[in-house]
């Protein structure tokens, strides 16, 4: 199973839960898995389309899925699945 890693702005929409184990062969059956464990956690990942929202990186690894296969990016058992919503900030002038 791969290990799913949520980000704490997140957290609150799995119970708290940090770090998850997920079986599945790719990074989109994860997030089918993850979306289906945890319904209120949906809107915040995948856009209407189903797709992973723009704002939100996903790594397989060290690597961002957008360099590899997107959603098809194959996982095995010790990946590490890391996602990274952006956050918003700056200086105001």
């Amino acid at each position: 199973m791969a290990t799913v890693v949520i980000p704490t702005p997140l957290r609150k929409f799995t119970n708290q839960t940090a770090k998850l184990q997920i079986s599945a062969d790719t990074v989109g059956g994860i997030i089918e898995e993850l979306t289906r464990n945890f319904p209120d956690l949906k809107k915040h990942l995948l856009d209407d389309q189903g797709k992973v929202r723009s704002f939100v990186n996903i790594f397989a690894g060290d690597e961002d899925i957008r360099d590899l296969q997107q959603e098809k990016t194959a996982v095995e058992e010790s990946t590490i699945i890391s996602i990274v919503p952006a956050i918003a900030g700056g200086i105001s002038f």
